[in-house]
């Protein structure tokens, strides 16, 4: 077997250019901020790389790659004028990454501060009727957050509740962080198979589109959300070995966001891969 394995790239140096890079290290897909995760600034990409890459997607055969919305977007924020920005900026996103084959737009749920759950879940599900809008071929994906201070999306519960006000749910999915749902107080490094059977039953197995492959530096239900090296914290070498060799997870894209530059990236990737070698 092998895996649609890949790991976070930066889009500073050209949207081509990354795939590029993924390519010499292996990878079959590969994850990328939008803008500055933590700031504002922000480069408009040129379409004659936005094509070139999508080009050269379609001729390695790459997986879906994942697009990362910046930190900084609050689709639940109190503000309406964040709120709006965040809206407008999120669905030019999504019309952007149209030009790239199936691409998937990844983002977290937000904070909602001192709104509370149900006001944020309302938000973020408003959030998601605008610029699903825009979706034709990308698909949006809710990521499982680890429930530290005023995150929404901490539990199945709480992104069923979203998805249940969107409009068109069509273009919709989750992306599943280990580190974060391990942090929210689920045993997937122990027990993949019930925590994939406890989000069927909850959200349904057809909404997993991707998964973030993270170690956690944290212990079960610990909610700080702390990446940590594959096999280098609490989830284990086992526990991620029995991760990926799950046929579920090891059909979907999968891309790491451990604290690596990109030689690390690549031994992690030439690890992972071993373990589904003979399956």
């Amino acid at each position: 077997m092998e895996l649609k394995l890949g790991c976070h790239l930066s889009v500073s140096d050209g949207w081509e250019n990354m795939g590029k890079v993924a390519l010499s290290i292996g990878a079959k897909t590969f994850q990328f901020f939008t803008r500055n995760p933590r700031g504002s600034s922000h480069k408009e990409p040129s379409i004659e790389d936005v094509d070139a890459l999508a080009r050269l997607l379609v001729e390695n055969d790459f997986a879906p790659i994942i697009a990362h919305a910046p930190y900084t977007f609050n689709p639940c924020a109190s503000d309406e004028g964040i709120r709006d920005y965040t809206k407008e900026t999120m669905a030019k996103e999504v019309a952007l990454l149209e030009r790239l084959p199936g691409a998937l737009y990844n983002f977290h749920p937000g904070n909602h501060v001192s709104q509370g759950v149900d006001v944020g879940i309302e938000k973020t599900a408003d959030t998601l009727n605008t610029i699903l809008k825009h979706a034709k071929k990308t698909t949006v994906l809710i990521e499982t957050m680890a429930g530290k201070g005023t995150e929404i999306g901490k539990s199945f519960e709480e992104i069923k509740r979203i998805i249940d006000l969107v409009e068109d749910t069509s273009h919709l999915g989750v992306c599943l962080d280990t580190c974060h749902v391990s942090d929210a107080g689920y045993s997937i490094a122990t027990n993949p198979e019930a925590v994939l059977d406890e989000f069927d039953k909850i959200i349904g197995i057809d909404y997993l589109k991707a998964i973030h492959l993270n170690d956690s530096k944290n212990p079960l239900g610990a909610k700080k959300d702390r990446h940590e090296k594959i096999g280098l914290g609490t989830l284990e070498l086992e526990g991620i070995r029995r991760i990926v060799t799950n046929p579920i997870i090891a059909s979907l894209p999968i891309c790491l966001e451990t604290p690596n530059e990109l030689d690390g990236y690549a031994r992690e990737i030439a690890l992972i891969q071993d373990m589904v070698k003979d399956l």
